[in-house]
């Protein structure tokens, strides 16, 4: 059976240089909380780790940062100079503890004149394992040097420069010596836990209507909820129940049960209609009706309390195929987690969170307006950004 310890999760970020963060540290607990101001660098910290977990993905590396605000170029800090050659660029990394101990991954990514990785540092173990650096920049690759500790002490070779070396490692490393096979079990390490990354940004008015039957995983923005629900309230009975019981704590109006009606949706003008269905609550003795009847807020709570209470099955994650499921952690990620919540809906989320957390499946890094919400809650870590300084308050009790 694994143990919470065994399965690979990120517990560290670093960004060195990201954004309006420098040499700032986060650690990252299985329920983290960060606060503070407009403009204190919240969001930053999950684009940053949804932009390392597409790397982990095999994205190349404009793709993993395009999705950032302002692009790979907005990554810069802004106070950064191009040096003499004109290069700007940005540093990020992570730990990520697991079976092999705690593995630090480094990146070091220019944007300027060119979007490359320019060096790479992977290591554990008490080893440097993988190392890149970039030799010339007329070549769209970086010299690499791992780990062997074999006749050889280490093997080089070029890769490509726009994806994480880390992320290659096991088509090019063979395993054959004890260094080898470290530096396998490390990056698979660090791999899988990037891969187990999911931003959630539920989107209400993309929740109301009517989706195919069958979309079963759940996406970003939550547009398939009535879908994922068809499909966990046939599938798994305890879970459906929990998130049954946290909608009936938080919402207005008798809640018996959640449900799906069907739905027809129009075909596309070449094929037949489409069998689709829309969420429902069921109100007692007010009848079913759909979610439309539900507030924004209530529609957020639902959807990040079906996240909460799911798992990589559900989820539209590209975990390792290599894993069962019940080997790993998913890092959900959720900004501005108390958007349009009131104060008695935040705190049951956070409340299930810790849960989650706890069971050690489901791991939670959100951003919030008033950190006050998780007052007197075990199982928390609070961190509070400001202007210029990164501060972390522990409130795991």
């Amino acid at each position: 059976m694994n143990t919470p310890h065994d399965r690979p999760a990120v517990t560290e970020l670093r960004l060195s240089a990201f954004k309006s963060h420098r040499g700032a540290t986060f650690a990252l607990d299985p329920l983290t909380l960060l606060g503070g101001p407009s403009g204190s660098g919240k969001s930053s910290v999950l684009e940053a780790l949804a932009s390392l977990g597409r790397l982990a993905c095999g994205a190349e590396l404009e793709e993993a940062f395009g999705a950032v605000r302002g692009g790979a170029v907005a990554c810069v800090p802004q106070s950064a100079r191009p040096d003499a050659q004109g290069r700007r660029g940005f540093r990020i990394g992570c730990t990520v503890t697991g079976p092999v101990g705690p593995v630090r991954l480094d990146i070091a990514v220019q944007t300027e004149p060119a979007l490359r990785i320019v060096g790479e540092r992977l290591t554990g173990g008490g080893e440097t394992l993988l190392t890149t650096a970039l030799r010339d920049p007329s070549r769209s690759t970086v010299q690499a040097a791992w780990h062997t500790a074999g006749v050889v002490p280490v093997t080089r070779a070029p890769l490509p420069d726009d994806r994480l070396a880390t992320a290659l490692l096991p088509l090019r490393v063979s395993g054959r010596t004890d260094g080898q096979r470290l530096v396998l079990a490390a990056a698979e390490q660090v791999v899988v836990a990037l891969r187990g990354i999911f931003p959630v940004a539920p989107r209400p008015e993309l929740m109301r209507g009517p989706v195919p039957l069958g979309d079963g995983r759940l996406r970003t923005a939550c547009d398939n909820l009535p879908a994922v629900l068809a499909r966990t309230e046939g599938e798994c009975a305890t879970r459906h129940a929990a998130l049954v019981n946290a909608v009936r704590e938080v919402c207005s109006g008798p809640v018996e049960g959640l449900t799906t009606l069907p739905a027809v949706l129009p075909g596309d003008g070449r094929g037949p209609p489409v069998e689709a269905v829309i969420a429902a609550v069921d109100r007692g003795p007010l009848g079913t009706v759909p979610v439309d009847r539900l507030g924004d807020g209530e529609l957020r709570f639902l959807a990040l309390a079906l996240v909460l209470l799911t798992g990589p099955g559900v989820l539209d994650v590209d975990t390792s195929t290599e894993l069962l499921p019940a080997g790993q952690v998913l890092t959900v990620l959720g900004d501005g987690l108390d958007l349009g919540l009131d104060r008695r809906q935040t705190r049951e989320l956070l409340r299930l969170a810790v849960l989650a957390g706890a069971r050690g499946h489901i791991r939670l890094v959100g951003t919030v307006q008033d950190v006050s919400c998780a007052e007197g809650m075990g199982g928390i870590r609070v961190t509070g950004l400001g202007a210029d300084h990164e501060d972390a308050v522990d409130q795991s009790g």
